[in-house]
Parts: C-alpha cells; sequence; structure tokens
C-alpha cells in the first residue's frame, strides 16, 4: 500500500532527523482502524519528543515538510509531559487515541494514559455546540446551493458521528463500532431521526450518488437532530 511505505518512509526521515529527541511516533484516528475510507479519511500522526525547543522544530521541519509534500495532514508534536498534562483539556481527543491507536515506532506511552472523563461531557458539549454554530454559518453561506450544502453535511459528518460515540460513552454507554450503528444506537437512545446521517454515510461510502440525495431536506432533519444531542449532553 502507497500510504503504509510513505509511512515507513516518514518514520525513518524523522528517526534520522530528530535521533534521540525522537520517544514515539503514533498513528491514529481511522486509519489506525477500520474505518479509513481514501478521499474523506486523513491519516493522523502524533511525534513525541523529549523536549521542543526552536532548535528541535527545526531539526524535525525537513522531515515535516516531506509528509506535507505528500498532501497528508501535518502530525501533532507534543512532549511526553504535555501529553499526560494535555488529558484534561482535549479528552476527547486523547481518550480516541488512547482506544484506538497504532505505534509506528518508539515507546507506547498511550497504553497508561490517565482520562480525567470528568472533563469529558465538558469539553464534548463544547464541541458539539461550536461545530452547530459552524454548520449554521455554512449553510447560510451556501445561499441555497444544494452542491455546497452537501459538501457541507459530508465535511461534517464525520466529526458529529465522533461526538455522538462519545456521546454514548459519557451517557455510560458501549458505542457501537461502524459509523452507522452509533448513529442508530444514539438515535435510539434520544430519539432523534438518523434517516440524514444514514444517506450521507451511505455517499462517503461510495454506495450511493450525491446527486441522489435532497441536500436541502436531508439538511433539514440533520440540523434539529444535533441540536437533540446538545441538549441530551447538557441534561447530563
Amino acid at each position: 500500500m502507497k500510504a503504509e511505505a510513505q509511512l515507513n518512509e516518514f518514520v525513518e526521515r524523522l528517526k534520522k532527523a530528530a535521533g534521540a529527541n525522537l520517544e514515539s511516533v503514533i498513528l491514529f484516528g481511522s486509519a489506525a482502524s477500520q474505518d479509513f475510507h481514501p478521499g474523506f479519511s486523513d491519516i493522523n500522526l502524533m511525534c513525541v519528543v523529549r523536549e521542543l525547543a526552536a532548535s528541535s522544530l527545526d531539526s524535525l521541519a525537513p522531515a515535516l515538510r516531506w509528509w506535507a509534500g505528500k498532501q497528508y495532514a501535518a502530525p501533532l508534536v507534543f512532549t511526553r509531559q504535555e501529553v499526560e498534562r494535555a488529558a484534561d483539556v482535549f479528552a476527547i481527543e486523547m481518550l480516541d487515541i488512547c482506544r484506538s491507536h497504532r505505534v509506528l515506532y518508539g515507546e507506547n506511552i498511550f497504553q497508561t494514559l490517565q482520562v480525567p472523563m470528568e472533563r469529558h461531557r465538558i469539553q464534548l458539549e463544547h464541541e458539539l455546540r461550536t461545530k452547530l454554530l459552524f454548520l449554521r454559518q455554512g449553510y447560510l453561506a451556501a445561499a441555497g446551493d444544494s452542491k455546497k450544502i452537501l459538501a457541507l453535511m459530508m465535511n461534517s459528518l464525520s466529526n458529529f458521528i465522533t461526538l455522538f460515540r462519545h456521546t454514548l460513552i459519557t451517557m455510560g454507554e458501549t458505542p457501537l463500532k461502524a459509523k452507522h450503528e452509533i448513529v442508530t444506537q444514539l438515535a435510539g437512545k434520544i430519539g432523534f431521526g438518523p434517516r440524514p446521517f444514514l444517506d450521507l454515510l451511505e455517499v462517503r461510502e461510495h454506495r450511493r450518488e450525491g446527486n441522489t440525495l435532497d441536500a436541502q431536506a436531508a439538511f433539514a432533519g440533520y440540523l434539529p437532530a444535533i441540536d437533540q444531542v446538545i441538549q441530551a449532553v447538557d441534561a447530563l
């Protein structure tokens, strides 16, 4: 696989550039699971180093520029101490990495990382509300253009389903694995209509053409469902 070969080369470039300063390289997100979809999914990486002085960043820069030149998202760069201390403010992200990651190099620092779940619900509500505001702004900017409205929902879909999964977690449920299962599971618990999300997933997974979907009708169900999830999280 092309991406796998490029990952291996990137790790080798990092090792040569950083030397003893490099502790770990972690692959996380959909690329570390069975839910990767070319064209929609990113390859997410975290580089953990011992220290991050300006000179250390300079040494990493050529390897990161090479990776960016392959059209991949820039890796996150942390020290180990930062990862441990940031688990309270990035509770959603750190919990996801703990549950689904692959060590490409070095020590698995996420094996023992403790994520404070009391901070999880607060970040979850903040993320949901913020993304809903951006969704409304995007819809207004689309000015009735069905293609733009469809793109707006497609680009936000994965993020919202991730937050739906975390909604189930904060409700004490064990989320199912597949995205359509998560949507159906939460819809059954809260009582919103899952159809817009399921239709968009079919488009995302190339099981349906986007032009067969009435984008404005889908958005009319998409928006209130998200608001309903927010109200459920707020009620907790």
